[in-house]
């Protein structure tokens, strides 16, 4: 009886504890990387930043930092939003508010190390009221050496200066 017992309370410790470990071993670490925007001088409002994790397809998989915290305007930032704004899930990568002409603003995203080196890639989106959208201010390979470089925009970022944190 004592045996029976012992294996009932046992038993699903066990299966729980393996589980437990197995789950924890394939879990993916994020790594924080700090992240440098310098703004263009430029006329007029701030811009709304969108960091977006680009898979090796091309599309969009995951957001990890939002600079414009008025999501009344997200639309405008036009090929995210269609990734976006289909699910409307909670953000939690808003790091601040809109980035004016000749500013600059360090943040820290969090990226997935299985993403780094195998074809993923950082998109910088801006949009600024009344002016242009480029989905393509910065963008570039998700690789070790870039996650330690400068690159320059083509939009309303200067350059855009990612290092570990």
């Amino acid at each position: 009886m004592k045996r029976i017992i012992v294996q009932c309370f046992l038993a699903p410790l066990l299966i729980f504890g393996i589980m437990g470990f197995a789950s924890y071993q394939t879990s993916v670490e994020k790594l924080p990387y700090k992240c440098m925007i310098q703004m263009k001088n430029y006329e007029g409002h701030g811009a709304y930043i969108v960091v977006s994790l680009i898979d090796p397809d091309g599309q969009y998989e995951e957001t990890l930092s939002v600079q414009g915290d008025d999501d009344e305007w997200y639309f405008d930032i036009t090929e995210w939003w269609k990734f976006y704004g289909k699910r409307r899930p909670d953000i939690d990568a808003i790091v601040g508010e809109t980035i004016a002409g000749g500013e600059r603003t360090v943040s820290v995203i969090h990226i997935g190390n299985d993403k780094v080196d195998k074809g993923y890639r950082l998109r910088f989106e801006t949009a600024v009221e009344d002016q242009e959208y480029y989905v393509k201010d910065v963008e570039f390979d998700l690789t070790t050496n870039n996650l330690q470089s400068k690159v320059e925009g083509s939009g309303f970022i200067r350059y855009v200066r990612m290092m570990p944190k």
